[in-house]
């Protein structure tokens, strides 16, 4: 599942370790995630979506 998360973090001159802690998971899931190499659960989902302040599907797409 292709996202746009480096990206929103980016904007807002985050670390991933910055937003892990906001999320409250570890730095090394931020990067998986943001790799594509892991699609987060629907609760961690909707917790980054609130995070931005956006709808999970402006955030993550469908390939």
């Amino acid at each position: 599942m292709n996202n746009r998360l480096r990206v929103l973090r980016a904007e807002r001159r985050w670390s991933q370790q910055e937003l892990a802690d906001r999320l409250q998971v570890s730095r090394q899931s931020v990067n998986a995630i943001e790799t594509g190499k892991y699609d987060p659960s629907l609760p961690l989902a909707f917790s980054i979506a609130d995070l931005f302040g956006l709808a999970i599907e402006d955030i993550f797409l469908r390939e």
